[in-house]
């Protein structure tokens, strides 16, 4: 599956880029499982994770929660609870 995959704020910084074209494996099936993957695969993705406490997400361009399933061409977006312009 390909996605789309875009970061903000802190997340953006840390990783340094704002968006990046991936292809998943299929056990990649959730917000969640997608996050769990970007940590487990890339240590600067890991690190900037993990310095974010809470971070939000969204599926084209709509607020999803962790559980919120996938599809192929999807766009994920990545930030704190409080992102600036």
């Amino acid at each position: 599956m390909k996605l789309t995959v875009k970061y903000f704020a802190l997340l953006r910084e840390a990783i340094g880029t704002d968006t990046e074209a991936i292809e998943v494996p299929e056990t990649v099936r959730t917000v969640a499982d997608l996050q769990a993957w970007l940590i487990e695969t890339d240590a600067v993705r890991a690190q900037a994770f993990a310095g974010v406490k809470r971070i939000r997400a969204a599926v084209n361009a709509s607020m999803a929660p962790a559980g919120t399933a996938l599809a192929d061409g999807d766009e994920v977006a990545f930030f704190p609870p409080v992102t600036g312009g």
